[in-house]
C-alpha cells in the first residue's frame, strides 16, 4: 500500500503536541487573568490610601426598582455638596445621570438649585434644601415626587474631595476653554483661553456664577466639566488607571454601590459611553418664573407638567 493512501489513525505524537499547545495557551491565559486581578487589587488599594477627604454622611437610602416599561434604563442621582460651616451641607449640584444600557447612551439632567420644591414632610423650600433637611433620601424623594423620574442609585461628592479626585485621576489637568475672566467667590483666578485646569481650577470654573447668566450659566459649565472629564477618561491608556481611581473614589465619594459595582460600572460606562453626552436643564426655557417667599427667599417656580413632558421626551421613557 502506498504511503499517500494511508487512512489509518493519526499518530499519537501529533495529538500530544496539540494537547500541549492547548494546555500552554490555557496556562498563559490563566496567568494573565491572575496578574490582572492582582494588579487591579493593589491599584485599588493604592487609590484608597490616597483618599483622605471629608467624610460624608448622607443618611439611609432606598432606590426605586427598575421600571418594567424601561428595563434598560438606570438612573443615578449625582449630588455635589458644600458644608455651610454648621456641619450640615446643601447640594449646589443636582444631576440625574440616565444610562440606557441598550442604547449605550448617557443623558444628564441638571436641576436648578433654586427651584421651589415640594419636600416630602416639610414646607416648600428651594430644591437644594432637601438634602440639608433629611439627607440623600429627601433629595431623591423630592425630585422623584415632583418630576416622576425613578432613581435607582446615588453618588455624592464633597467639593473639597472633587479637587483631589481630579488631581489623582488626571495629573496633567482637564482641558477647558474658559470663555471669560473668572475670579469672584471661586478661590482662583481664571483667564480666558483654552488651558489645562487642575482640580481647584476646574471646581472654580464649575462654580462661577458672577455674571448675567447666574445659576443657569453655572449649570451649563457643570455639564461642560462632566463632558470634558468623560472625554479625558476615554483617552488611550486611561483604562489601566480605573482600579486606582475606583479606590480613591470609594473613599472620596459616598454611594450605595459596592466597590465591585463601582469598578464594573465605571469600566462599562467608559467602554459603552463613547457617544456624546446629551444634556438638559430643568426648568426648560419658557416654563418658569421668579418669585420670592419670606421663608425661602428668591426662588424659581415652574410649570411642572411642561417640564415632565420635556423630561419624558429627553430621557426616552414614560414618566407618570
Amino acid at each position: 500500500m502506498k504511503e499517500d493512501q494511508y487512512e489509518g489513525p493519526v499518530p499519537r505524537r501529533r495529538r500530544r503536541k496539540k494537547l500541549r499547545i492547548g494546555r500552554l495557551f490555557l496556562t498563559i491565559l490563566f496567568a494573565v487573568f491572575i496578574v490582572t486581578g492582582f494588579y487591579s487589587y493593589f491599584q485599588y488599594k493604592e487609590g484608597k490610601s490616597l483618599a483622605k477627604g471629608n467624610e460624608i454622611d448622607p443618611g439611609p437610602f432606598t432606590g426605586d426598582v427598575v421600571d418594567p416599561k424601561n428595563p434598560s434604563i438606570e438612573n443615578y442621582l449625582l449630588l455635589g455638596i458644600d458644608d455651610d460651616g454648621s456641619g450640615k451641607s446643601r447640594t449646589d449640584t443636582m444631576i440625574v445621570l440616565s444610562w440606557d444600557k441598550k442604547e449605550g447612551s448617557i443623558r444628564l439632567v441638571s436641576f436648578m438649585r433654586d427651584i421651589y420644591a415640594d419636600i416630602p414632610g416639610y414646607k416648600s423650600y428651594k430644591l437644594n434644601t432637601a438634602y440639608y433637611l433629611n439627607g440623600v433620601q429627601a433629595a431623591k424623594d423630592t425630585i422623584t415626587g415632583m418630576f416622576g423620574i425613578p432613581i435607582h442609585h446615588y453618588a455624592i461628592v464633597d467639593f473639597d474631595n472633587f479637587e483631589s479626585i481630579i488631581d489623582i485621576a488626571f495629573p496633567k489637568g482637564i482641558e477647558i476653554d474658559v470663555e471669560k475672566e473668572m475670579s469672584e467667590k471661586i478661590g482662583v483666578t481664571l483667564m480666558p483661553g483654552k488651558q489645562q485646569l487642575n482640580g481647584k481650577e476646574l471646581l472654580g470654573f464649575a462654580r462661577f456664577r458672577a455674571d448675567a447668566e447666574g445659576d443657569f450659566g453655572r449649570v451649563s459649565r457643570q455639564q461642560e466639566v462632566i463632558k470634558a472629564v468623560k472625554d479625558e477618561a476615554l483617552r488611550p491608556g486611561m483604562l489601566r488607571h480605573i482600579p486606582k481611581l475606583s479606590g480613591a473614589l470609594s473613599s472620596f465619594i459616598q454611594t450605595d454601590l459596592t466597590a465591585k459595582d463601582e469598578i464594573s460600572k465605571a469600566v462599562t460606562l467608559l467602554m459603552n459611553g463613547k457617544s456624546d453626552i446629551e444634556t438638559m436643564t430643568v426648568p426648560v426655557e419658557g416654563t418658569y418664573w421668579f418669585n420670592s417667599y419670606s421663608h425661602a427667599g428668591s426662588v424659581i417656580e415652574l410649570d411642572i407638567d411642561k417640564n415632565k413632558e420635556a423630561l419624558s421626551t429627553f430621557l426616552n421613557m414614560k414618566i407618570d
